[in-house]
């Protein structure tokens, strides 16, 4: 949800930038550069730790969306610029398309396989933030999640006591999701460029 969230914003406002440029571009790039320098993780706790009397995994989300759009946004924008001087951009300009259709016809297609990339490194971020926020102790505190579970193992002393299946089982989780994420996206610039697929 939040790595949703957080992407769909990033493509709003990245598509927006890329193609209309003027005004729009100086200010959502002006808002993102700004937003960029501001460290993440010390927001996403402060947050949390204001909001954690009625959290859910649902506010969770949305938090943590709050500050993963920023990203998104600075390379899509960068796409876009690039597509938007191709020859079959200009040729629907001259045959009279209208802003809106070009970026759904045109631009929204020839990107998906980047899109699709940037969903998985979007989802892999907010996984890693979220599980952060709940080792702090700043997540639902009654959800069965692997960041409350790492919270709960480390106050109860497992690692002390030897309860080595309550800590590592949720660890080795992550670690298997990174990896299959990781591959994932590998798989993907693959797609995206085939000039990678044929020198592997």
């Amino acid at each position: 949800m939040a790595g949703t969230l957080g992407l769909g914003i990033g493509i709003l406002l990245g598509f927006l930038a890329g193609y209309l440029r003027g005004v729009v571009d100086t200010v959502i790039r002006g808002v993102v550069d700004t937003l960029l320098t501001v460290p993440g993780l010390v927001v996403l706790v402060s947050i949390a730790s204001t909001i954690r009397e009625e959290i859910s995994p649902g506010v969770m989300a949305c938090v943590v969306a709050a500050l993963s759009w920023m990203y998104p946004t600075r390379t899509i924008r960068a796409q876009v610029l690039s597509l938007r001087e191709r020859g079959y951009v200009q040729v629907a300009k001259l045959n009279g398309s209208s802003s809106l259709r070009i970026i759904g016809v045109e631009l929204l297609p020839n990107m998906l396989p980047y899109l699709a990339a940037s969903f998985i490194g979007a989802v892999a971020s907010a996984v890693l933030a979220t599980v952060y926020l709940e080792a702090l102790g700043l997540g639902p505190q009654n959800a069965p999640t692997v960041g409350m579970t790492i919270y709960w193992a480390m106050s109860s002393g497992s690692v002390i006591r030897g309860l080595w299946w309550w800590w590592l089982v949720p660890i080795l989780f992550l670690v298997t999701l990174f990896v299959g994420m990781f591959l994932i996206t590998a798989g993907m610039d693959a797609v995206i460029h085939p000039r990678m697929r044929r020198q592997q």
